[in-house]
């Protein structure tokens, strides 16, 4: 015969061994990321070769290429200081937090109670035979719950908290690559806007001087009047057009201060007349690699695992729910608590199986399934975009480098027509007519080089941000990194150890001055 005791352990442990299989019964649907036939190559043309193994892949300073140590200034303050970087860190931190609330549900809670009382009663009640009418109630105690985890749907829960915290972890890439791209073209269409004001001022000081020669020919009867005030027309136009560029230069510099966390009114760059940045040799990976390497993707496809395991917790719902209770303590009239026969305990389970919802459960079943259908169609359309994306940039830099060098080579004449004509004009021997056809022609093909040199850099930083400027799904932090703090832990809990590739500030106090003048003065050193 075997000893009772023995029987319950027995029993005991079989229960326990019954409860940890049971608790491994995963309801979601396996999961597996798409897998795509995308084509082998790209078809768009450019100046950049495909990437081998061999070849260096994008830098994650990408902007560096262009070989500008202002720009490289003005990148690096932006990914540090920058406020949208910052609030995508936040929201990093805040889905890590989420995930150590939904494990939570995975341990048991425990918690103290205690209380006193001192209660009178009426000496007119009824029934009362004698009885005290005071009396005093000191008690305290302890309460342990814990829900078995049957069905994982606490597991899932916290699985998909995971997965949404590495999801928050690539949109704080994607904005730290969208700012510095923005950026980078806000800053090159800067540049630009100098080198077309410094075009103005140069054809200003031209038409000035063909002003004063006119003067002179209609003086001496060489010329009618008429091409004086065609000469001063087009001087004063030119003028109102610079004052427009100059407009929207200024409109560009505020663009910048704010990314770089600066106020515009304390913020200036000073102007450069030479538009001479180095075009950078961009490789382009295949197709296929293209899915590790943006942001973007990698939010979409962890959105996606997160919808699967909704699904497990919506097929949770229709077993049984189950959770234990322990309670015990001690109550008594006075402080003589510590005593046995003071003591009180409850113990218990508790099952709750819902028989009929209005088919509550099957709708969200449903709804879970359509919402994880939903997310595989946007994570699809999420690649096509990326594809289209690299493929506008490549025939872009394709097109843009042949026109902007075809443009040079017709700048090139057009001021030469406008030198011979006015040597002409000045000579007796030509009509101004001629002479301020071949100006405007040379203003507008000079304005217009520059117009599309900006456009070719600014579809160079448009190729680089389609390729992912250099970031790869293996930044992001793992799941098990995603945890802030441990059960136990009690200290650093202001700002949790940094994981993965996102970087916030421990102290966002340091960007409260808006004035940054020591940044400035870096700024004007490099001119």
């Amino acid at each position: 015969m075997i000893p009772a005791t023995f029987r319950r352990l027995a029993l005991t442990g079989g229960s326990a061994l019954a409860l940890i299989s049971l608790s491994a019964c995963d309801l979601a649907p396996t999961y597996r990321t798409p897998n795509f036939i995308v084509p082998s190559s790209w078809q768009g043309q450019a100046p950049f070769a495909v990437a081998t193994p061999a070849d260096t892949a994008l830098p994650a300073d990408w902007w560096t290429m262009f070989q500008d140590p202002l720009l490289n200034d003005l990148e690096a303050r932006a990914t540090a200081d920058n406020g949208d970087i910052q609030a995508a860190a936040e929201r990093f931190i805040q889905a890590r937090s989420l995930v150590v609330a939904a494990r939570s549900e995975l341990l048991p809670h425990a918690s103290l109670d205690a209380g006193a009382s001192d209660n009178k009663q009426s000496a007119d009640r009824l029934f009362r035979n004698g009885a005290t009418l005071t009396q005093t109630s000191e008690d305290y105690g302890g309460l342990v719950s814990w829900e078995p985890d049957f069905w994982s749907s606490i597991r899932n829960r916290v699985r998909a908290q995971k997965q949404f915290a590495q999801q928050r972890a690539a949109d704080f890439a994607m904005a730290r690559l969208s700012t510095q791209a923005e950026l980078a073209r806000d800053y090159i269409q800067l540049r630009g806007y100098d080198a077309q004001d410094a075009i103005y001022e140069q054809s200003i000081g031209y038409y000035e001087r063909a002003v004063r020669i006119t003067e002179n020919q209609v003086q001496n009867q060489a010329a009618p009047r008429l091409d004086l005030a065609r000469a001063q027309a087009q001087l004063y136009t030119t003028q109102a057009a610079r004052l427009d560029i100059q407009a929207a230069r200024q409109v560009m510099e505020h663009a910048i201060a704010v990314l770089t966390n600066t106020s515009p009114s304390s913020f200036h760059l000073p102007a450069s007349p030479e538009f001479h940045f180095i075009q950078p040799t961009i490789p382009t990976d295949v197709p296929s690699t293209l899915l590790q390497r943006r942001p973007d993707i990698a939010a979409s496809e962890r959105e996606m695992a997160q919808a699967n395991r909704e699904i497990g917790i919506a097929r949770a719902a229709f077993y049984p729910h189950i959770a234990l209770r322990l309670n015990g303590g001690f109550e008594a009239n006075g402080f003589d608590l510590a005593n046995l026969a003071n003591s009180l305990w409850t113990y218990g389970a508790s099952l709750h199986m819902p028989l009929f919802d209005g088919g509550l459960r099957r709708a969200e079943l449903q709804r879970t399934w359509s919402a994880y259908r939903e997310t595989r169609d946007t994570y699809r359309m999420k690649v096509l975009s990326a594809f289209r994306e690299v493929e506008d940039g490549l025939s872009l830099t394709e097109r843009l480098t042949k026109e902007n060098a075809a443009l040079e080579q017709a700048m090139k004449a057009n001021l030469a027509t406008q030198n011979m004509t006015m040597t002409l004009y000045q000579g007796g021997v030509g009509t101004y007519l001629e002479a301020i056809v071949s100006q405007e022609n040379t203003l507008e093909s000079r304005i217009h080089q520059v117009e599309v040199a900006t456009r070719l850099y600014h579809a160079d930083v448009d190729l680089i941000r389609s390729l992912g400027g250099g970031w790869n799904v293996k930044d992001l932090p793992t799941m098990d990194q995603t945890l802030s703090i441990t059960p136990l832990q009690y200290d650093n809990l202001h700002h949790p150890e940094p994981v993965g590739d996102v970087t916030a500030s421990q102290h966002p106090e340091q960007f409260e001055n808006l004035t940054t003048p020591d940044a400035t003065s870096s700024v004007q050193s490099h001119n």
